[in-house]
């Protein structure tokens, strides 16, 4: 299990687990993160990574990406 942060640009990834505290878990499953859910890096964008999921594509931190682990 690693954070999302070091997967792999373009390959999909089973979310295993989010952490952070309650606010910040809530926030990243209104963005479409769900353990068991799939997400895959298409690109950073200086400390920023763009995600897809769920059909959609997000820019997250990578603060908050290193609470999303696959």
């Amino acid at each position: 299990m690693m954070p999302l942060v070091y997967a792999e640009k373009g390959e999909p990834q089973i979310i295993k687990k989010i952490g952070g505290s309650p606010e910040t878990r809530k926030h990243l499953e209104d963005l479409g993160f769900h353990v068991g859910g799939e997400a895959s890096v298409v690109s950073t964008l200086g400390e920023n990574l763009i995600v897809k999921v769920k059909e959609s594509r997000v820019a997250v931190s990578d603060e908050l990406a290193k609470k999303i682990f696959v």
